[in-house]
């Protein structure tokens, strides 16, 4: 079991939390003018590496407050939480 720091709530067990995406994904700036493929990328591509990962985590069991994470897809270990618009903080 793992233990991921929640940026409002600290340490937590791993099963508290779901894991919500890619961070830092933007919003159309004119949704209404994008084709159907466009918005096909934009809700289903997402990056997939092997390495370090920006996402986004809720901490659906605690706080219900979604937070960013970056996360080695490799190990699964966190490296750093952060509230949103905050400066990451290692873990």
């Amino acid at each position: 079991m793992q233990l991921i720091h929640c940026p409002w709530c600290g340490p937590r067990e791993e099963v508290e939390f779901h894991y919500g995406g890619q961070a830092d994904i933007a919003y159309p700036e004119r949704p209404a003018e994008l084709s159907d493929q466009e918005w096909a990328e934009y809700v289903f591509y997402r990056d997939n590496p092997k390495g370090t990962f920006a996402e986004r985590w809720s901490h659906s069991a605690g706080c219900r407050r979604w937070f960013n994470a970056v996360r080695d897809t490799h190990t699964y270990r966190f490296l750093s939480t952060a509230k949103p618009r905050q400066k990451e903080v290692r873990v």
